[in-house]
């Protein structure tokens, strides 16, 4: 396991715009390192087109990002000596991933959680169910103020997770409710989008550069 800042700095020189953001960045890295060093998970969340966010940055996380994430001899021998044929080809192509989860990925659950409970607790129900100590949950809210995200996030709280927030620049609930709020450096909410992606996708690459090599 090694720290690789350099990918924050390129980021930093596309978006000099974010510089303000560079310590948040610094501290969610950090969260994010101690929970995978410990073997725990992460789970995202978020609203509209941020929950297609919260579910883009689980997929960056489970399998090969901007590294190829290769089986180990061991793994690849195996999964070759249960099967010749097919533990061969799930050797070649499988990757290692990194524990995460999306709380807005789950339709049955969610959809089952707005009949019977209430529309805006279907990520807080499986965060009290899934989550454990240690874990950490990122929540994206443009505005900040989402009620689904809120409930996730107080859940998240009573549970022993860490919070990172993405948000606009005003923060929010979000702010009050993370230890660490990434403040996008805008208000209208197609900027605050456009800006969350290349931080998130630079906090996976930062991770992956923890773990696996190139």
């Amino acid at each position: 396991m090694r720290e690789d800042l350099g990918n924050l700095e390129l980021l930093l020189q596309r978006y000099p715009d974010l510089l303000p953001c560079r310590e948040a960045i610094v501290d969610a890295y950090h969260i994010l390192a101690h929970c995978y060093d410990r073997g725990g998970c992460v789970f995202t969340c978020g609203n509209g087109g941020s929950a297609a966010d919260a579910e883009h940055m689980v997929g960056e996380l489970l399998k090969g990002f901007v590294r190829k994430r290769a089986l180990s001899v061991e793994d690849r021998e195996a999964l070759r000596a249960q099967d010749a044929q097919e533990g061969a080809y799930l050797a070649e192509r499988l990757q290692y991933g990194l524990r995460a989860v999306c709380l807005m990925s789950q339709l049955a659950i969610n959809t089952a959680v707005s009949n019977d409970q209430g529309g805006d607790l279907g990520p807080a129900q499986q965060l009290f169910s899934l989550g454990q100590p240690g874990d950490v949950l990122v929540a994206f809210s443009t505005s900040g103020n989402a009620k689904n995200v809120a409930y996730a996030c107080q859940v998240a709280r009573h549970r022993g997770l860490k919070v990172i927030g993405l948000s606009g620049s005003g923060g929010g609930r979000l702010a009050e409710l993370a230890e660490v709020c990434i403040k996008a450096p805008a208000s209208e909410t197609y900027v605050v989008q456009e800006y969350h992606l290349p931080l998130y996708h630079c906090l996976c690459i930062m991770i992956e550069a923890r773990y696996f090599s190139l």
